[in-house]
């Protein structure tokens, strides 16, 4: 059948920008889009899980980085308003009764400064009016009484105890300790040991039966002193109390009435209220060592254990909280140690929040790779996510060594929506390896990589082009760029049909030609400054194209682009970098010799290929014995191998190549060498689309003109593939001017027949002969006469 070569139109589509209006002649005139294009699945996903409040609708957002993942998100939430969800400002502050425990106070959206304000101004308050309060005449005179009132309870009791004394000749003194001692008196002096054993027996007696009764009334009366002291002291507490008590009440009890709605932070007053009255010393105090522990802040008067700490103070708009950094403590906050000369501790105040605890209430955005390269953070992540608390204290013991912590705050309620960002592998992964992520990650937002090409999409295109332009400040585009860039997409989406959805690519593309536009010092981005960008960033890239192109400049890579050998044919590959790839013809040849049948792959041989090309060669191999091979074994051997290729190779992109070389080498047939072939078959001969079509097609029109160009060279492509192709304006222009030549090709037997200017004929039934003078009909002729040998050598052996 006769083979048509493709026409201009079917190797490069241009934008005509018809969805456009007329009179929209740059970007200026275009309003930019406020979402990403073609990304409907993802974003419908992703209205669906923020609108679920169930737990476990978390989304895990798929795609390879470049395509707008974060930034489609992003603009979505932030026109997302929440319905009925309720968020809270979150406190730590101190617990009277158990140090180690701090509370939570949950108080309304946006109030928790304003209340620690009032906390610290109260304070403030505080430590002046309650110094001032016991710093006055009155105070004074009432404390004056109570002491004067003990004082005078002791001192008649000790006179009572001296006057019985002094009546029995027994003095009650102070020691130099301070103790109480009775001795006996020999007139005005105490007696001497001497003189007291001079006294007559009786007297003796009489005196130490006087001292034993007063000593038995002295610790009576001493244990009164303190059951007085005691009475004593409780009296001046309770006025101590009664003094603050009315300065506390003036100043704690317009707190009391603001927030008497929130019953937590009510109880937290009182609570205060009480632990004020008992450590007056804090604020009476001025002992320096005392009011450095005492004090978080001396400049606000500001004692540590009434301090607030505002762990999430929270605006209007619903938080949205972006981690770049999601080790454990940026993700579940931290306890701070403190040290004071040399001692270290730690309290409520040195709660530290962490991304959940900003993003309480909102969103949590992570990518999902950094999340699991960091240890216990996904494990706690699931646990926060699974009891919907945030427990710093069992967090914690993950990183401590001994399991030990100072604190255990009381957790607080969490409900955040988690979005992980990752690629498709990762996906797989925590599918396979983790049964809790399906239940703690419900929804999937898959992220196209490409759209569909249409008048429409090319309008909504232009507009995205428009939205980069105008939030990066650029200058604007015209038509002219606007239409390049459009079809710059769809050569990065491999599809004349298709526009590619990696916006990263875009905007790097658009900043770039903004670079050469304001160098160039235009007013605006045109077509010619978008290939200038193009251009400059391919040199910057293509070192390595280079140096494989300089090996067809001084003859070191073999390769003919001119004239007919048999068995040998010009294949084409890709070679790909990280940020590169580019085409390179290879020349494949084929040798035949008597045997079985069996074809060789040389690269397999030596390890060199990989599966996927294995598959392609036995696939020809099987094509091969469907041919010639329905009645009789093929007497031949083959060997294939890629010429001077030291690499690894893969893919089955090359069997058809490998065919026809294989044919040549069978019928003797030469090949054109000015022709180049790629793509797969399969065990029918039907050509198969293979990757990389635009990238090989140009590297062999590269090699041509390195050689020499001539107007009967060109490429065979599989038909499938023609929609693939956006060609380099070079290669376009040569194929509009009848330089170059790309066929496309339903079957392997049209490759054949192009290559070797032979018709490949086809048998009317099973067992009859080729027709003659076609490639298959010489093939068979001379497997016929290898057979017919075969039979003699076997006729001679029996």
């Amino acid at each position: 059948m006769p083979i048509t070569s493709l026409t201009r139109d079917k190797i490069y589509r241009e934008s005509d920008l018809s969805g456009l209006d007329a009179n929209c002649k740059t970007t200026k005139h275009l309003t930019p889009l406020d979402e990403i294009v073609g990304q409907e699945r993802a974003q419908q996903a992703v209205e669906f899980a923020m609108s679920m409040k169930d737990k476990g609708y978390n989304i895990y957002a798929i795609g390879r980085n470049g395509l707008g993942k974060r930034t489609m998100v992003m603009r979505y939430l932030n026109r997302y308003q929440p319905n009925g969800t309720k968020r809270y400002d979150w406190c730590y502050v101190v617990n009277f009764e158990e140090a180690r425990t701090p509370k939570v106070l949950k108080l309304p959206l946006g109030s928790g400064l304003a209340f620690k304000k009032s906390i610290e101004k109260l304070m403030q308050r505080l430590s002046k009016a309650l110094p001032l309060a016991f710093d006055n005449e009155m105070y004074y005179t009432r404390a004056e009484k109570l002491k004067t009132t003990l004082a005078q309870r002791q001192e008649e009791a000790l006179g009572q105890i001296t006057a019985e004394g002094a009546a029995n000749s027994v003095s009650l003194s102070i020691s130099a300790q301070g103790s109480y001692e009775l001795v006996a008196m020999n007139g005005e002096e105490p007696h001497t040991e001497d003189s007291f054993l001079n006294l007559p027996e009786q007297e003796q007696a009489t005196l130490e039966n006087s001292i034993s009764e007063l000593e038995s009334k002295l610790r009576e009366v001493v244990r009164k002193f303190t059951t007085w002291e005691e009475e004593y002291s409780e009296k001046q507490q309770k006025h101590d109390e009664e003094v603050a008590q009315e300065v506390l009440s003036h100043l704690i009890e317009p707190l009391k009435q603001q927030y008497a709605e929130i019953k937590s932070v009510t109880r937290h007053l009182s609570a205060m209220h009480k632990d004020i009255l008992d450590n007056l010393d804090i604020f009476l105090e001025q002992n320096d060592e005392q009011i450095a522990l005492s004090y978080a802040s001396l400049e606000k008067k500001m004692p540590r254990r009434y301090q607030i700490n505002v762990l999430v103070s929270q605006q209007e708009t619903i938080p949205i909280v972006v981690e770049e950094s999601p080790n454990y403590h940026n993700i579940f906050g931290y306890i701070e140690n403190a040290t004071y000369k040399g001692t270290i501790f730690s309290d409520f105040s040195l709660i530290r929040s962490g991304s959940l605890h900003k993003a309480n209430g909102g969103v949590l955005m992570i990518d999902a790779i950094k999340v699991l390269e960091q240890p216990y953070v996904w494990d706690g992540l699931k646990r926060a996510l699974r009891s919907r608390k945030l427990s710093l204290s069992s967090l914690e013991r993950e990183v401590t060594l001994s399991g030990t912590i100072s604190l255990d705050p009381e957790p607080i309620p969490l409900n955040v929506k988690i979005i992980l960002f990752g690629d498709y592998q990762t996906y797989q992964l925590l599918q396979h390896y983790d049964s809790e992520f399906k239940e703690l990650f419900r929804v999937t937002a898959d992220f196209e990589d490409v759209m569909p090409r249409t008048k429409q999409s090319e309008a909504h295109y232009a507009q995205f082009i428009s939205s980069i332009v105008h939030g990066n400040k650029m200058l604007h585009c015209d038509r002219g760029a606007i239409k390049r860039i459009i079809e710059f997409s769809s050569r990065q989406a491999d599809d004349q049909n298709k526009l590619s959805l990696h916006s990263a690519d875009i905007a790097n593309l658009l900043r770039e030609s903004n670079y050469v536009a304001r160098a160039a010092k235009a007013n605006l981005i045109r077509a010619s400054h978008v290939n200038q960008a193009l251009a400059n960033h391919e040199h910057r890239v293509c070192r390595l194209k280079d140096n494989v192109m300089q090996s067809f400049i001084n003859g070191t890579t073999l390769l003919n682009t001119q004239g007919k050998v048999v068995g040998q044919i010009n294949a084409l590959s890709v070679i790909a970098t990280s940020d590169h790839q580019f085409g390179a013809p290879s020349r494949i040849t084929a040798t035949t010799a008597y045997g079985d049948g069996t074809v060789f792959d040389i690269e397999r041989k030596v390890e060199l290929a990989g599966s996927l090309h294995s598959k392609g060669v036995m696939i020809l191999s099987a094509y091969l014995a469907t041919i010639f091979g329905q009645t009789d074994n093929i007497p031949l051997s083959t060997h294939i191998t890629f010429e001077q290729n030291y690499g690894g190779v893969d893919g089955d992109s090359a069997s058809m190549a490998e065919l026809c070389a294989i044919l040549s080498a069978f019928s003797k047939i030469p090949l054109r060498q000015d022709i180049a072939i790629t793509g797969s078959m399969n065990q029918f001969g039907a050509a198969q689309p293979i990757g990389g079509v635009n990238e090989k097609i140009e590297g062999f029109f590269d090699v041509c003109q390195i050689q020499g160009r001539q107007a009967s060279q060109g490429v065979i492509i599989p038909a499938s593939n023609v929609q693939n192709l956006m060609l380099r304006q070079d290669i376009v222009d040569a194929v509009a001017k009848g330089q170059f030549t790309i066929w496309a090709v339903e079957h392997v037997n049209e490759a054949l027949s192009l290559l070797t200017d032979h018709d490949v004929g086809e048998r009317d039934f099973e067992f009859e002969d080729y027709p003659a003078d076609t490639l298959f009909a010489k093939a068979e002729v001379r497997l016929n006469k290898l057979r017919l040998h075969q039979q003699q050598q076997l006729a001679k052996k029996s």
